[in-house]
């Protein structure tokens, strides 16, 4: 069996692992794949964070 371009990454919030004063305890995180032939660094991307309850930059972690 062939071994996919296609990996799947989690993304998390920057500013809720740095920020202790936020809206409930937790680290917003989202799943999605990425083609690692055409992106080989990290994505960061802006989603919405339900515990920071606004548009923040999530990074792409192990």
């Amino acid at each position: 069996m062939a071994k996919g371009v296609r990996i799947i990454i989690t993304l998390e919030c920057t500013e809720c692992r740095t920020n202790p004063d936020k809206r409930s305890p937790g680290v917003s995180r989202y799943t999605t794949t990425k083609n690692r032939r055409n992106t080989t660094g990290r994505i960061e991307l802006k989603k919405f964070c339900t515990h920071c309850n606004k548009h923040t930059d999530h990074k792409e972690i192990k």
